[in-house]
């Protein structure tokens, strides 16, 4: 596809004429302004719209594909979510004006979002405080652990060691180590932790464990409490990485399960897209255990009323984000929560538990599930029958992209071979999961009698068969 400059026309012009009130050279010095016009495209504004409308048709995206995308969340965005976040009193604020002298009564609004979103996460989580600077859920998972060192710096304690699951994101041991900690990692026994393995590594050198659950099998993990127990017992920490909150959602407080650190991602859970590189917001969440350590600055209020920034506290780990993290995201989270209520969430969760159950039992026949029991938000099937065919999960993944459909993730978690991992979300209807699985079904019949056919896919987007590797290193972006 040509970019838009290839379509220029010279003296094409658009109808639409500029209403600005003054001209460049009347704000700017003269050595700012340009001596002579840009190189923009001529085109109407019907060449305009036909173009990108054209382009936005040559890629996948939840409002027009269904996203399986297992332990990622791509679930549906509610519009109206986007229009809060582009009210005009958020959006001119200028992020410097809350800490100028006396401004920050011009952005009682925005702190107040701030400060009640926190109160609504911490009764969705049953967390005492939260900060909502990390911009991402890895920055909060690297918060999470560093406020762990802050603890056991402040209590004099010798913890070097960090347990870490093997059904992991990957992301939970790299963010341990670059706070300092050496990485402890544990076999899983039929899909989850095994009290028993954990047991021979848990000794007074433990600072914590940081575990998903659900886990990244979308189960989950039944010894949570014996866990809990083991390790507060040598004064350890429990990491709650959140990325999964979706399948618990109004059903489960980690807070109250025994975990004192959690990390939530706003863009996978509370409405705002989540991947194409963001933005993301990964707030953390903490006991009183941990409050003292939570970055600054902190919204508060006064007792008449008013919202403030408060930097005085003295044990805090210090500054991890510019500004106050990703309003906008928080904005469509807050819009979200509220919209939704407590009635709303609970049925966010039941939905995606029911939707990945009814597509586990509808392919159970079709693929190996390695631990076929009731899940959760998500699955793991396994294509290691289609791999003695000589078709891996990878072409199955292509294929599903020639039906219309994005592929589930592959190939994670490490644990499951040729691993296909799937995650409908509660968005979706019962007519698009039937019509994934009679198109998986589809496919996987090909693998029998043309297995070379489902080798080649995807052969109808607007790109075939790609090298992954050279893919990722050397885009082509045009042509």
């Amino acid at each position: 596809m040509k970019t838009i400059f290839a379509h220029t026309v010279e003296g094409r012009v658009s109808p639409h004429t500029c209403e600005c009130g003054s001209q460049p050279e009347q704000m700017l010095p003269a050595e700012l302004c340009r001596s002579g016009q840009p190189d923009l495209p001529r085109l109407s504004e019907l060449d305009v719209v036909r173009h990108f409308t054209k382009l936005s048709r040559r890629n996948f995206g939840v409002d027009a594909n269904f996203y399986p995308l297992g332990s990622c969340t791509m679930k549906y965005n509610p519009k109206f979510t986007e229009q809060v976040a582009a009210l005009q009193g958020f959006t001119e604020l200028h992020p410097l004006l809350p800490q100028l002298r006396g401004a920050g009564l011009y952005t009682q609004g925005a702190l107040q979002v701030i400060y009640e979103l926190e109160e609504l996460l911490c009764a969705i989580t049953g967390m005492d405080a939260y900060t909502l600077q990390p911009m991402a859920g890895a920055h909060g998972e690297l918060t999470g652990a560093m406020l762990m060192a802050a603890y056991h710096s402040k209590k004099g304690n010798d913890k070097t060691q960090i347990i870490v699951p093997d059904s992991a994101h990957g992301t939970n041991p790299s963010s341990a180590a670059i706070a300092g900690f050496d990485v402890v990692t544990i076999k899983s026994r039929d899909g989850i932790i095994d009290p028993e393995a954990l047991s021979k590594v848990v000794n007074d050198r433990t600072a914590g464990i940081m575990m998903t659950c659900p886990n990244t099998l979308g189960l989950f993990e039944t010894h949570l409490s014996e866990i809990v127990e083991m390790i507060h017992s040598v004064d350890g920490l429990l990491y709650y990485d959140g990325a999964n909150l979706n399948a618990i959602l109004g059903k489960m407080l980690p807070g109250k399960a025994g975990f004192d650190v959690v990390h939530l991602n706003l863009h996978k859970t509370f409405a705002a897209p989540h991947g194409s590189g963001g933005p993301g917001s990964g707030p953390v969440g903490v006991n009183s255990k941990l409050e003292p350590f939570l970055p600054v600055s902190r919204v508060v209020r006064l007792e008449d009323g008013q919202f403030f920034l408060n930097y005085d506290y003295p044990d805090t780990i210090g500054y991890i984000a510019p500004f106050y993290g990703n309003f906008g995201v928080m904005l469509k989270a807050y819009a979200y929560i509220l919209r939704l209520g407590r009635e709303g969430l609970l049925r966010v969760s039941e939905n995606a538990v029911l939707s990945a159950n009814y597509l586990r039992k509808r392919l159970e026949s079709h693929l190996h599930i390695p631990h076929n029991r009731i899940c959760m938000h998500e699955f793991v099937a396994s294509a290691v029958k289609q791999a003695r065919k000589g078709v891996r999960a990878v072409d199955i993944a292509k294929a599903l992209l020639d039906k219309g459909h994005y592929a589930p993730t592959v190939y994670f978690p490490l644990i499951v071979q040729e691993c296909l991992m799937v995650e409908p979300t509660e968005t979706e209807s019962l007519e698009t999961l039937d019509q994934f699985v009679d198109d998986l079904i589809d496919i996987l019949s090909r693998v029998e009698s043309d297995p070379e056919s489902v080798k080649q896919a995807p052969r109808f987007t607007p790109v075939e068969r790609l090298d992954e590797v050279l893919a990722a290193r050397s885009m082509q972006l045009c042509g």
